[in-house]
Parts: C-alpha cells; sequence; structure tokens
C-alpha cells in the first residue's frame, strides 16, 4: 500500500436518533443515551415489533427548498443534511476550480416502503395518480446524486448497498477512488430510512428484530448481552470528507485522522446467518492493508448488532484474529444507542471511530447487565472510558455474509 496516496478524514457530518447534528449525537454517546422509542411513523399495533430508532425533530425544509424537498426521500433529506455538515467541518470551500475532482459516494438501501404507498394510491384511485416523483425519490442512487447536485460536484457519483456492510463499503470504495487518483476529494457515507410497517414486520417475522423490549424500548437493543433478542432497526445518516493527505496539507486542510486500511470479504455460507471465517478475513485483510499488525488496534467498534448469533459469532471471529490479546481490547457497540441504521449503519461507526480517535474517547456499549458465557470480551459496558487511541477498527458485516472493516489511525 506504500505506492498509494495517503487518506485522511477532514470532515464529519451526522443525524442520528441520537441528535441531529455530530457534536449532539457524540454528546449523547459518550453520556449513554438511549436514542430508540416506540414507534411514531406509523401505528405498530398489530405487529409483532413495536420499538425503532427514529429521528427525531427533523425538518428538511431547514436545510433545503420546499421543491427540493419534496422530490427528496427521507434518506436523502439526511444525507444531504450530512453532508452539508461534513464539508462545513472539513473547510471545504467548492468552486469552479475543484469541483470536477470532488466525488460522492453515498450507500442506501433507498426507500422502497414509498412503493407501497404508491401501489394502494393505484389501487384506491388510478395509476393515473401515481407520484411521478416515486423513483427519483425512492431509488438507492438518489442520495448520492442529490448530494453531489447541491454541492455542484461533478467528480465520480455512485451508491453502493451490501446489506449491513454497505456504509463501511462505500467509504472503503472511495478510498479506493483517491488511490485509483479519480479523485483528490471524496464525500462519503451512507443514508437509510427504512422505518416502515412493511420492513418493520418482515425484518420482526425474520426474527431478526427485538420483540421482548416493546414495553421497555431504550433497553431493546443490548449487544453482547444475555438477554439480547434482536435488532432494533434505525434511520439517518453520516458523511465523511476523505482527501489525499497531500491535497489536505495544501489546502491547510483539519486533518482528524488517517484511513489506514480498508477490507472485504464474503462468508458464502448462509442467506443471513454470518460466519467466523467469514468475518475475521475481513479483519485480517484490513489490517494488512494498513501495514499493522494485531498488537497495534487499541479499540474495535463491533458490528454488535443485539442478535444472539452475531454478537456471538463476532465476538468468536475477534478472538480467531487477536487471539489472546482480544480480551484485553476494548469494544464496544454503539447499536445499543442508535439502533442499526442498516446500509447506514458502518458509516455512523466510522465515523464514531474518527471521533474518538479525535477526543480519546471510547463510547459504551449499554444495556450490558447480563453477562453472556460466549460473549466474554471487554464490551466497556454502560460508561464511555477515557483511553489511548492511536489505531481503532470498525467492523461492519452484511446480512447476506458482506462483510467490510475500516482501520483508522491518528495522524503523524
Amino acid at each position: 500500500m506504500t505506492d498509494f496516496p495517503r487518506i485522511v478524514v477532514t470532515g464529519v457530518g451526522m443525524v442520528t436518533p441520537l441528535g441531529l447534528t455530530t457534536q449532539a449525537t457524540w454528546e449523547a454517546m459518550r453520556a449513554g443515551r438511549s436514542g430508540l422509542n416506540r414507534i411514531t411513523q406509523f401505528d405498530p399495533a398489530g405487529c409483532d415489533v413495536k420499538i425503532a430508532a427514529e429521528v427525531k425533530g427533523f425538518v428538511a425544509e431547514d436545510l433545503m427548498d420546499r421543491r427540493t424537498a419534496r422530490r427528496s426521500g427521507r434518506h436523502t433529506q439526511m444525507a444531504v443534511a450530512a453532508a452539508n455538515e461534513a464539508v462545513a467541518a472539513a473547510k471545504l470551500d467548492i468552486n469552479g476550480e475543484n469541483r470536477d475532482s470532488i466525488g460522492v459516494l453515498i450507500a442506501s438501501s433507498g426507500q422502497f416502503s414509498l412503493i407501497g404507498e404508491q401501489e394502494r394510491i393505484a389501487d384506491e384511485r388510478g395509476p393515473g395518480r401515481i407520484d411521478p416523483l416515486t423513483v427519483p425519490r425512492v431509488g438507492q442512487y438518489s442520495a448520492a446524486v442529490r448530494v453531489g447536485r447541491l454541492l455542484e460536484v461533478r467528480g465520480p457519483n455512485s451508491s453502493v448497498n451490501s446489506a449491513c456492510a454497505s456504509g463501511g463499503d462505500a467509504i472503503g470504495q472511495a478510498a479506493n477512488l483517491l488511490r485509483l487518483g479519480q479523485a483528490d476529494c471524496m464525500i462519503a457515507g451512507g443514508a437509510e430510512a427504512l422505518i416502515g410497517r412493511v420492513v418493520v414486520q418482515s425484518l420482526g417475522g425474520l426474527g431478526a428484530l427485538a420483540k421482548t423490549w416493546n414495553e421497555d424500548p431504550e433497553r431493546g437493543s443490548r449487544p453482547f448481552d444475555a438477554k439480547r433478542s434482536g435488532f432494533v432497526l434505525g434511520e439517518g445518516a453520516a458523511i465523511l470528507v476523505l482527501e489525499t493527505e497531500e491535497r489536505a496539507r495544501r489546502r491547510g486542510a483539519p486533518i482528524i485522522c488517517n484511513l489506514a486500511g480498508v477490507a472485504w470479504s464474503f462468508d458464502a455460507t448462509d442467506d443471513a446467518a454470518p460466519d467466523i471465517d467469514g468475518q475475521a478475513l475481513a479483519m485480517r485483510r484490513a489490517l494488512t492493508s494498513a501495514g499493522l499488525t494485531m498488537d497495534e488496534v487499541d479499540y474495535i467498534n463491533a458490528h454488535g448488532t443485539s442478535t444472539q448469533l452475531n454478537d456471538k459469532t463476532e465476538t468468536a471471529a475477534i478472538k480467531q484474529v487477536f487471539g489472546e490479546r482480544a480480551y484485553g481490547i476494548p469494544i464496544s457497540s454503539t447499536k445499543s444507542m442508535t439502533g442499526h441504521l442498516a446500509a447506514a449503519a458502518g458509516a455512523v461507526e466510522a465515523a464514531v471511530c474518527v471521533l474518538a480517535l479525535r477526543d480519546q474517547v471510547i463510547p459504551p456499549t449499554i444495556n450490558y447487565e447480563f453477562p453472556d458465557p460466549e460473549c466474554d470480551l471487554d464490551y466497556v459496558p454502560n460508561k464511555a472510558r477515557e483511553a489511548k487511541l492511536n489505531v481503532v477498527m470498525s467492523n461492519a458485516f452484511g446480512l447476506g455474509g458482506q462483510n467490510s472493516c475500516l482501520v483508522f489511525r491518528r495522524p503523524g
């Protein structure tokens, strides 16, 4: 990897169930607050699952004109908010001289729940009443396109969907575009807004969502805890500004950290069940990509979904990679506070890793109350922890077996 330019992070933007900005989200994480609640976006009566992690108080018209907001799905609106914050934090002045070299890559599942609404309209009122803006709103590509258009950047523009690995995947692919010289700055991350009756009931029927905490939503996401019963669906967006180090230093950008390593793997085993070997392979490849050894990792932000199978599989995969040292590495799952943001999860958690390096603080795994003998590592239970952090790892593992792993390092 020494022949490739070094990649740095210069800006972070976030819209999450914990807050509408990076600062609000990070403060809530450090305080160990939950963003989970009873579902309000639809009436969950009759559904097995009645809790989610919704973004509260988000008003798209505060960020864009009404016409643009109407043409944008909720996932796109939140992507725009996060991208604007990240660009401002990076002190990135986009102009006619540099816009051709700035690209956008945002992971998303789109907002396909809106298609069902339009089917209902067609059935009740006729096909002629279908909203012609449906496809631009629901498309997986739409967040990247809207962000690129509003920022007026003309570099590579794309989306990616690799299930729950998507957010980390997008950031890793953006880094590769920088290394290949296709751009010298990328606005990359994930955005998701899937909270709807069909998605919630479908995932609930699959057995993936927590059903036993409907009366106590804030305790519903409990990664690595023995009483975990499934993940809690969340929504939101997180965006990083990635640049080549040479470009960032040339323009005097605020360099937060290096994106030192990126890697992928595929389980190739089962439609839904995770695989220890596949997850371990992604982590090993990420360390190789970063030119680091297992002894240099100071913190792991786990995929940590709060399902029985995922959490014990990831624990075993970490042990396979790190051996006895696994017991000395702090590991936390911020999904305990944000819920699982699906295609945006890896992006949110990558942003958390960047902030952890910046502030030398490890966010906690909240709701950790009942130890599980099969999950016996240091999960930073319930309270944030100050620590000396030089290298951190972010895991994002997809429902179908797609795995991505990122390694960040303090600059210098």
